[in-house]
């Protein structure tokens, strides 16, 4: 199943994304040649030593001439496809695919899945089941817009991933007290950085009562082909939204599973995409799947490890070879090689994405010797880095690491992960404050930000 000609295939992707290495892996094993474009700075020579090329992902358009112009400036051939990893260098995917005339989501398309709004707007005009909903401007008076809200409701930023920022309010108090806390986040420096669009305009929508799942896809042509459908076990009420356990294949009715799918499919078509990864969320009830967003991109952080997709068998041996990993399956589809069109293994498997109880500064984990012998789990990784300081939801977005289980049966595969996490034991200091120079002096060195 290896490639009977070298391909090149084109991957965009912040610096720090966790699955750049495993793509590249995935690629490397195939004989796949890669060029890579982030959001590294431009004036540092070559860091990472992957011959990246810099782009700024916030200006969507200038990035792909730049990534362009590095290509022909090169004298390389043009990448034969292209992969985007994270929601930030979608848009840049699709004006680069459209310069390069590879097949691809269109730019307006992309945009519009950026946004939560227009999701939002597209999916009500589709006839698609969502939840009453407005937007407002963060500089407008809470009790004001909250005269306009359906309690309960969740209030969300428009482009922000991972639940950060997403607070559910019950009342016109907590709607105060939450728009106050999402204006903060959305002016703090670490945000405004980034440049992310719409960080002046905020969601409301009607709460969703019921349980959430996310569906892992793949499009050829507008068809949506399903790799995946995780349960979501842990309630995810508010107010805030930091996701925890994923579980495969799902435990809900196959009339259910079914039902998920034609609204998956509607959905994408809806809003216009025809090629390449998809993940969605649904909220579940008794109405049925209620759509909660589309991104064209696949599963975000490590929890792709949660996915093998085999085994396959040698055409000409007939011998069983190996499970392929999530990224290889994604690459071979990019570029048409045999193997993309494998199913995912039979076996049960799962995700913990470790959620920070607390903001602070990470001093380490205890148990780590304990969690890796439980029953059932094959991989357990630590991302959070010691000595930094690590916000918990809504303020946060990033976990303290993944727990991975494999079995025989989904409720095994929870109770695994379930039980090694509660053998982990964190430790995060609280933050001090940057003292006044003066008072330095007298105090002792000041204890600056991580």
């Amino acid at each position: 199943m290896q490639p009977t000609s070298r391909k090149r295939l084109l991957i965009l992707a912040s610096k720090l994304g966790y699955q750049t290495s495993s793509f590249s892996a995935a690629a490397q094993k195939l004989g796949v040649e890669v060029i890579f474009a982030t959001d590294r700075c431009h004036q540092l020579e070559d860091p990472w030593g992957d011959r990246a090329i810099p782009v700024h992902f916030e200006r969507p358009q200038q990035a792909a001439l730049d990534i362009v112009t590095a290509i022909h400036e090169a004298h390389e051939a043009p990448p034969d496809a292209l992969l985007a990893l994270g929601d930030r260098p979608t848009v840049t995917a699709a004006y680069v695919a459209k310069a390069l005339v590879l097949e691809h989501n269109s730019p307006a398309v992309v945009e519009a899945c950026r946004s939560k709004l227009r999701q939002r707007e597209i999916f009500r005009a589709a006839g698609l089941p969502v939840p009453p909903f407005f937007s407002f401007s963060i500089g407008e008076l809470p009790e004001i817009v909250a005269t306009r809200a359906q309690f309960p409701c969740v209030i969300k930023p428009l482009s922000l991933s991972a639940s950060q920022g997403v607070i559910r309010a019950n009342s016109v108090p907590e709607f105060s007290t939450a728009l106050t806390r999402i204006r903060r986040l959305l002016q703090s420096p670490e945000l405004q950085v980034t440049r992310e669009p719409s960080l002046d305009r905020l969601l409301v929508e009607h709460y969703i009562p019921g349980s959430e799942v996310a569906l892992e896809g793949l499009l050829d042509d507008g068809n949506l082909r399903i790799l995946a459908i995780f349960d979501k076990p842990d309630p995810l009420e508010g107010p805030f939204f930091e996701e925890t356990i994923y579980v495969t294949p799902s435990r809900l009715p196959l009339e259910i599973q079914h039902k998920i799918q034609h609204c998956a499919q509607d959905a994408v078509r809806a809003l216009g995409l025809i090629r390449g990864s998809v993940h969605a969320e649904f909220r579940i009830n008794e109405q049925g799947p209620w759509i909660l967003e589309v991104a064209p991109r696949p599963i975000g952080g490590l929890c792709s490890h949660a996915l093998r997709f085999g085994p396959f068998q040698n055409v000409e041996t007939h011998e069983t070879q190996e499970f392929i990993s999530l990224e290889e399956l994604l690459v071979r589809h990019a570029l048409g090689l045999s193997g993309a069109d494998l199913p995912r293994e039979q076996a049960s498997s799962g995700v913990f994405m470790i959620p920070v109880p607390n903001s602070g500064v990470f001093e380490g984990v205890e148990g780590l010797d304990q969690a890796r012998s439980t029953p059932g789990i094959t991989e357990l990784h630590i991302t959070a880095r010691v000595h930094d300081y690590i916000a918990a939801w809504p303020e946060g977005a990033s976990y303290l690491g993944f727990i991975f289980a494999r079995g025989n049966d989904p409720a095994g595969v929870e109770s695994s992960l379930r039980a090694a996490h509660s053998r982990l034991r964190f430790h995060l200091a609280e933050r001090l404050a940057v003292e006044h120079p003066a008072l330095s002096q007298t105090k002792g060195a000041s204890s600056g930000d991580h």
